[in-house]
This record gives C-alpha cells, sequence and structure tokens, in this order.
C-alpha cells in the first residue's frame, strides 16, 4: 500500500512540477466599478456571473450547462457558444476565497486549449477601493505547449472583458 502511496504521489508531484515549470504568461485587466466590493464579490464568487453573462451574450452563448457541482470549488460548467455546437469550453472552479475575494477557474477545454495552450487558468479579484465603489481585477494566465511555441496561441480575452463590462453594467444599474 504504501508503495503505491508513493508512486500515485511521485506521478502527482512530476505533474505538478511540469506546470509549474512551464512559463506562464499573463493577460491583466483592470476596471473600476461604482458598486461595493462585497456586491460585485456576491456576484462573481458562485454560478451568478456565468448565469448573467449566458443571459446577456445570447448572441454569443447558445448554452450554460454546469456538468457538475453548485458553484463552490469544484464545480464544472460548459459554455457552448454560437453557431449551435461549434465550439465550447469548459473549466472547472478551483479557488473561492472569501476573505481576498478571489475566483479562479482551470480551463479542461475549448479556448486556446484547443490550439494549443496546456494551461489556461482565469482569475477575478474584487479589491475594494472606497465604500462604494470597487476594482474588477481579471488574470488570464496561460502556458503553450513547446510544439506550439512558434504560432503563439493567446486566450480569448473578449469574453473575459465581456464578462467584466456585463457585471459592471449590471452592478451599477442595481446600486
Amino acid at each position: 500500500m504504501m508503495k503505491l502511496f508513493s508512486l500515485v504521489f511521485s506521478v502527482l508531484l512530476a505533474c505538478y512540477n511540469r506546470v509549474n515549470s512551464q512559463e506562464l504568461k499573463h493577460i491583466t485587466n483592470e476596471d473600476e466599478v461604482n458598486a461595493p466590493a462585497s456586491e460585485a464579490w456576491e456576484l462573481y464568487r458562485n454560478l451568478g456571473i456565468s448565469e448573467l453573462v449566458a443571459q446577456e451574450l445570447k448572441n454569443v452563448i447558445q448554452r450554460l450547462d454546469v456538468l457538475e457541482g453548485d458553484g463552490g470549488v469544484g464545480t464544472e460548467i460548459k459554455v457552448t457558444f454560437v453557431p449551435a455546437g461549434n465550439s465550447s469550453y469548459t473549466e472547472k472552479f478551483t479557488v473561492i476565497d472569501d476573505q481576498r475575494r478571489v475566483k479562479e477557474t482551470q480551463g479542461l477545454e475549448g479556448d486556446c486549449l484547443a490550439i494549443g495552450c496546456s494551461v489556461q487558468i482565469v482569475e477575478f479579484e474584487i479589491i475594494e477601493k472606497s465604500q462604494n465603489s470597487s476594482i474588477i481585477k481579471s488574470t488570464i494566465s496561460y502556458a503553450v505547449k513547446e510544439e506550439f511555441q512558434a504560432k503563439d496561441p493567446k486566450p480569448s480575452i473578449e469574453l473575459v472583458e465581456a464578462i467584466v463590462q456585463i457585471s459592471k453594467k449590471f452592478l451599477e444599474r442595481n446600486n
């Protein structure tokens, strides 16, 4: 039993080191919102933001499916884009930190993972600026597989920017 545990631990450690040893590239954006950080965080911390975006971007998103979970860590969602079934993106919620107001998701398939990236992580951080304003900081971190370096694939920043703009409009309208 101990040998099996050691083998599994060694394999997991090797996989972890391989991902961390890859140079992650980052795309970061910050947007100020005229809404308290607590309200912005309530929208982002669970499925609320995903559902709002799917509702607001019906011309881009055909459907949103919750594959597993209830909005907490471990939740997996699949976004199918228009035209019907042409492409999709699946992600897993990996971090939901209420203290730091950080939500992190890891891409499982689709977007840049389909064109040469080995890792895609999207992080949203809600930063309190004042009592009635906050900053939504979005960061996409990704690594490109060695054989695709020359093509330099990148994740779709447009969807992340759209998410922030939709949430900003929603939060400011409700304040």
